[in-house]
């Protein structure tokens, strides 16, 4: 079987040049300041690129055409500025140049977007949350206020799972699996810390548990890096008793620095039970 291909489609080892004439033929000079007389084609002119990027024309005509050799990450970067690429289209870019995404740059968020937490309200009888980098919940529903905690209660800084886990209080809600779950949680954190470029929010993290935790500082000093994985947690809830719940973690698109964790009841009839308790609180 033969294939036509046309003669000028881009081959996929060359993509670089047409990303960087689409990315730049969809700009608007006047919004961002150009005059916008004289112009044949539309977008920014390719001198105006480079100026922008603070290169030589001449270079960023190479670059295009593939024989300028690799860019810099900083010099891509500036590129990716001129360009007014957000951050998907930032990552396409190193991918094309590079091979790899462009380095973390890690940013707090305080809380999500409302077709998310409407996503968490409709899973009455499943404990969810949303949890960040450093493992700060900032969004949760009823069924993780009634079996997990009541984060409305706590500031901010309390609403950590690190925090709740390690702390020098015994908490309310016993969990069998604890060794288990705060050895997984600690080793999820290191591979989040490289992950997301939140270096010197898990170092000041870090400090504090360590301070309070002799539990955490063993755990930390061990050095093992693991990704959160699914399986089941056992809990001995004051109100529901012994139950089993599977717990899967899941990336949201667009957002690398953030998870979501559902618990999804193992035993129907306990997912029934938690719908009840969750409606009535």
């Amino acid at each position: 079987m033969q294939v036509n291909r046309m003669d000028n489609a881009p081959s996929v080892s060359n993509l670089l040049g047409p990303y960087l004439r689409e990315r730049r033929a969809r700009l608007d000079p006047a919004a961002l300041g150009l005059l916008t007389t004289r112009r044949r084609t539309p977008g920014l002119r390719r001198e105006e690129v480079a100026r922008r990027a603070h290169i030589s024309p001449a270079w960023y005509t190479w670059l295009k055409q593939g024989c300028g050799g690799a860019p810099s990450t900083e010099v891509l970067n500036r590129i990716a500025d001129s360009l007014v690429l957000n951050q998907e289209e930032r990552e396409h870019l190193f991918f094309l140049a590079f091979g790899r995404a462009p380095q973390a740059s890690y940013k707090p968020v305080q809380a999500v977007e409302p077709r998310v937490q409407r996503l968490l309200d409709s899973m009455e009888s499943k404990p969810a949350i949303i949890r960040t980098a450093t493992w700060d919940v900032i969004a949760w529903n009823k069924a993780a206020t009634a079996v997990m905690f009541d984060y409305a209660a706590l500031s901010p800084q309390e609403r950590n799972i690190l925090r709740l886990m390690f702390r020098p209080a015994p908490n309310s809600l016993h969990q069998e699996d604890q060794g288990y779950i705060a050895k997984l949680l600690v080793n999820t954190l290191r591979a989040d810390m490289a992950r997301t470029g939140a270096i010197a929010e898990v170092d000041q993290l870090v400090t504090d548990l360590c301070a309070t935790s002799v539990v955490f500082q063993h755990l930390w000093n061990e050095n093992d890096v693991r990704v959160n994985d699914n399986g089941v947690i056992r809990l001995d809830h004051p109100l529901l008793g012994p139950i089993e719940l599977e717990h899967f973690s899941l990336g949201i698109d667009g957002r690398a620095d953030l998870g979501l964790i559902v618990h999804n009841p193992v035993d129907p009839a306990i997912g029934e039970r938690i719908r009840a308790l969750a409606r009535a609180g």
